[in-house]
C-alpha cells in the first residue's frame, strides 16, 4: 500500500524531487487508467516515465509471481 504525498502536493514539485516509490506508484496508477487519460494526464504519465528512465529504471523491491516460476 502506498503511503506518501498525494498528487496535489507532488504536482507542485519537479519530478526530480519525487521519491522512487512515488514514481512507481503513480506510474502503475496511470498505466491502469491509460485508455481514459486526457492529454494532460498522458503528458504527466510521460514525464513520470522519463524521470524513471533518467534514474536508470525502477528497482523491484517486492516479490513477484514470476520470481518463483521454474521452467517446466
Amino acid at each position: 500500500m502506498y503511503v506518501g504525498r498525494d498528487m496535489t502536493e507532488l504536482s507542485m514539485l519537479p519530478k526530480s524531487e519525487w521519491t522512487d516509490s512515488e514514481l512507481a506508484y503513480f506510474h502503475h496508477s496511470f498505466q491502469q487508467i491509460a485508455p481514459y487519460l486526457n492529454v494532460e494526464g498522458q503528458t504527466l504519465h510521460r514525464e513520470i516515465i522519463e524521470e524513471i528512465e533518467a534514474r536508470g529504471g525502477l528497482r523491484n523491491s517486492e516479490a513477484t509471481y514470476t520470481m518463483y516460476q521454474t521452467d517446466v
